[in-house]
């Protein structure tokens, strides 16, 4: 007996099922997706160019730290958490005075996020980062 082929009968592959399926897994990693805006410190680097003279009645209040990542305030070296007290005394003394830390190349840069928080904390406005050859 011989086989007949009918060829109004072809094959279809259902692809609704899969549709679904991916339109479902869409919709999960769009609710799981957390949109958070993290906040950072824009740093840059300093460079070995001189710097720029900053003309003012008392002058600038400077911080150095040297190259083993010790702070330093008219020569006096600072504990970490010293540091704010110090800058804010400075501040008052010199309210419009720019704050310029000079860096050592080799510095630890915990050192120089340090005097930058307690920059911010204490309300300086202008903060210059300089590299400084101590």
């Amino acid at each position: 007996m011989k086989r007949r082929h009918r060829i109004d009968d072809e094959a279809e592959i259902n692809i609704t099922p899969m549709l679904d399926i991916v339109f479902i897994m869409l919709i999960f990693f769009i609710v799981t997706t957390s949109f958070v805006k993290e906040t950072g410190l824009e740093v840059s680097r300093p460079s070995n160019a001189p710097p720029k003279e900053i003309k003012h009645d008392k002058g600038p209040i400077v911080v150095r730290i040297d190259s083993s990542g010790l702070i330093s305030v008219k020569g006096r070296i600072l504990e970490a958490g010293a540091v704010e007290a110090n800058l804010e005394r400075e501040k008052a003394e010199k309210p419009t005075s720019p704050l310029i830390v000079a860096a050592h190349p080799a510095a630890d840069t915990e050192a120089l996020v340090t005097v930058l928080d307690a920059a911010r904390a204490v309300g300086v406005e202008s903060v210059n980062v300089a590299t400084g050859s101590q």
